[in-house]
């Protein structure tokens, strides 16, 4: 008998915790959306949820709200330059192809102007002024692709990049021996990624020959905009 309420007792605290998350989906704290203005509850997204993570009105995603905060400060330095845009995400692809003067989308495979090859990139040397890639590194040989994209950024030219972070690795976690869909996701978070950026990032980064700066936002815009906390953006400059 004691066995049946202690599981009776189980199931209901599992249907409280079910209802208390079924609840947050629709929203938790109003929030302003820096990008399309719009103010008021955001929705959940992912699994598990991440809470006010999408903006109802633009769809966009915490990572694109962070890196928002940056390219206001820093419009004069996209405007009128050539961009190309790996993996587009349509509420970035806006953002971009509106301050360039010329401006290409393209993906591996999938919806973008062009079908291009990030490891291996079809293009000539020195041909693009910007070339943005977020949440794209992590899904690919980083070392190919970082050298082919300071292979075609112009002298100057500047690559913005954004991945999952792990900061409290104190180096990128790869390991090849995890090949499968299901341990890729316990290890990576995902099951198409082969790492988890640490705090050596950077170092990564900067090796392809790149002068590197990171941008992390924080408050009041974090809380404000549903950033998410420890968010941090690349920004390599080509030597």
């Amino acid at each position: 008998m004691s066995g049946m309420i202690s599981r009776l007792r189980a199931v209901r605290r599992r249907m409280h915790y079910a209802r208390q998350i079924v609840g947050k989906l629709g929203g938790v704290h109003p929030r302003d959306c820096n990008i399309c203005g719009y103010s008021g509850l955001f929705k959940a997204s992912g699994l598990p949820p991440r809470f006010d993570a999408e903006c109802p009105s633009c769809r966009s995603l915490e990572r694109h709200r962070h890196q928002y905060l940056w390219l206001k400060e820093h419009e004069g330095a996209l405007r009128n330059k050539r961009i190309l845009h790996f993996a587009p995400e349509p509420v970035m692809r806006k953002v971009y192809s509106s301050l360039a003067a010329s401006y290409l989308s393209a993906d591996i495979a999938g919806f973008a102007d062009r079908i291009l090859n990030i490891e291996a990139i079809d293009l000539p040397d020195e041909s693009w002024d910007v070339v943005v890639a977020n949440h794209v590194l992590e899904h690919v040989d980083d070392r190919k692709a970082l050298t082919e994209i300071q292979r075609i950024l112009s002298p100057g030219g500047i690559a913005i990049l954004s991945f999952p972070l792990a900061l409290t690795f104190e180096q990128t976690y790869e390991n090849p021996a995890v090949t499968t869909r299901p341990d890729r996701d316990l290890h990576f978070g995902q099951w198409d990624h082969i790492r988890y950026y640490g705090a050596d990032a950077a170092e990564r980064i900067a090796a392809a020959g790149f002068e590197v700066e990171t941008f992390s936002a924080t408050e009041p815009y974090v809380h404000r905009h549903a950033t998410t906390r420890g968010c941090r953006d690349y920004i390599a400059r080509k030597r």
